[in-house]
């Protein structure tokens, strides 16, 4: 197919034509390239529109040509014909443009070799394995991402083995209603060795026919949101016993079962084990301990054919989430058995503010749990599984900034988006030895004294 020159104005059989009344051949077959192009596009860019597309190749015209086309429009000043369908062809659309202006040949060719390939990995429908008899063992399935994974894996087909605190909890209710006879309810406290011992004797005893294929690791703790001086010791115990210490134990146990199937080791985590969230110190070293602990599952068992996984959801309304009531007790219980020298020194004021400070934080969280239980899903199921997952909103900015940007913009930015500190009574003008350091003094997110609803 060819670009005639011919007087007329509409589009003959063999291919596109424009007026004649431009005499561009006498210029040269480039030259009409060039106007033919500009004229056929003008007249059909309306007639031709689909949806999701800018600017069109009419539907007659062979790819090749159009991009011949295209590659002869570059460099004459007129408009550069696109087929812009998706955002990926847009951007590297964009990023050819960029390229040829700013990079010498070799790197350009580089550059757009490998956001071709990101945007191709991207395209591509992930291959995912089939359901068919696959077990999967989920702990912590009382609530929250427990519980809606444990209902969508049954649904899917798989069977389904949900640890509970408490076998006559609502959650274990609705579970007994709502799923098939292929889930069991198993009671399971992390904290006591004798329940991972009952779970690993029934997991063994009731997978012999089909295999362990999954552990789902998603049972979490935590009890106080206070400064790491205000936490008890004992916080940290209960946190990295549920946390860590019993998330190893049964991993350890289920791993003959799991090294049989070639299965799946997903781990739910936290961004708190990744970046120092304010008054997190107690949930996140536990968090930090575990995801190192499956890095380190991760290189041990890859010639096993075992793949772990991690998941780092952002902050999502679970069950424990919405009961504020529970973190009031827990405000009061911290109250009650603080040291009276701490308590002097922090004072009550500065407790109230953190304890109001995290209360506005979580109305931001996301109610939808698809996106995690999403991503545990395809953890389990995808040949080729991510070893970290992030799901949820504005995580990916929160990592930039925590990885590329200074240390104090790093810590402004978890203060304004979770707790924002003010000064601890001591410190506070008028006290006597109040002698605040320089960088406190200096950040603007500080507030002096108690905050306005505690003055209120």
């Amino acid at each position: 197919m060819a670009w005639r020159p011919t007087g007329s104005r509409e589009p003959s059989a063999e291919g596109c034509t424009y007026s004649s009344q431009h005499q561009a051949c006498s210029q040269g077959p480039g030259a009409a390239d060039h106007v033919g192009v500009r004229r056929v596009y003008g007249r059909w860019r309306q007639r031709q529109r689909r949806p999701g597309e800018h600017r069109l190749v009419p539907r007659g015209v062979p790819a090749g040509l159009a991009a011949a086309a295209v590659r002869s429009a570059k460099g004459t000043g007129m408009p550069v014909v696109r087929v812009l369908r998706c955002p990926e062809q847009a951007l590297l659309a964009a990023l050819d443009w960029l390229c040829q202006r700013l990079l010498p040949p070799p790197a350009a060719l580089a550059v757009l070799a490998a956001a071709g390939w990101i945007a191709l990995s991207r395209l591509a429908r992930p291959q995912r394995l089939p359901v068919a008899t696959r077990a999967v063992l989920i702990t912590g399935c009382d609530s929250g991402f427990g519980k809606e994974t444990a209902k969508k894996l049954d649904s899917m087909g798989f069977t389904v083995l949900a640890t509970v605190l408490e076998l006559n909890s609502p959650g274990a209710i609705e579970l007994r209603t709502c799923c098939s006879p292929r889930l069991r309810l198993l009671q399971l406290d992390l904290t006591k060795p004798g329940d991972i011992s009952r779970v690993l004797e029934f997991t063994k005893a009731h997978t012999t026919s089909t295999g362990l294929w999954g552990l789902v690791n998603n049972a979490g703790h935590n009890e106080v949101v206070a400064d790491a001086e205000l936490s008890p010791v004992a916080t940290f115990r209960s946190c990295m016993e549920v946390n860590f210490f019993g998330a190893l134990e049964l991993t350890k146990g289920l791993l003959p079962l799991l090294r049989s199937s070639r299965g799946r080791i997903v781990t739910v985590g936290s961004p708190a084990g990744d970046m120092p969230y304010p008054c997190l110190g107690a949930y996140g070293t536990s968090k930090a301990a575990v995801a190192l602990l499956m890095d380190t599952f991760s290189c041990e068992l890859l010639p096993w054919g075992v793949k772990v996984s991690i998941i780092q959801p952002g902050c999502f309304k679970t069950e424990s989430v919405r009961n504020v009531g529970q973190w009031e007790k827990r405000k009061q219980l911290l109250l009650a058995n603080l040291p009276q020298e701490l308590l002097q020194a922090y004072g009550k004021d500065y407790i109230e503010h953190l304890h109001g400070q995290f209360l506005r934080s979580l109305r931001l969280a996301m109610s939808d749990l698809s996106p995690v239980v999403d991503a545990i899903t395809d953890a389990l199921l995808a040949a080729r599984p991510r070893r970290r997952y992030y799901p949820g909103q504005g995580l990916g900015l929160m990592y930039f900034i925590h990885y590329y940007l200074p240390e104090g913009l790093r810590r402004r930015f978890l203060q304004a988006f979770f707790i924002s500190h003010c000064l601890p009574r001591a410190l506070q003008p008028g006290q006597p030895g109040a002698t605040p350091s320089q960088d406190a003094a200096q950040d603007p997110n500080l507030s002096v004294g108690p905050s306005p609803a505690v003055a209120r």
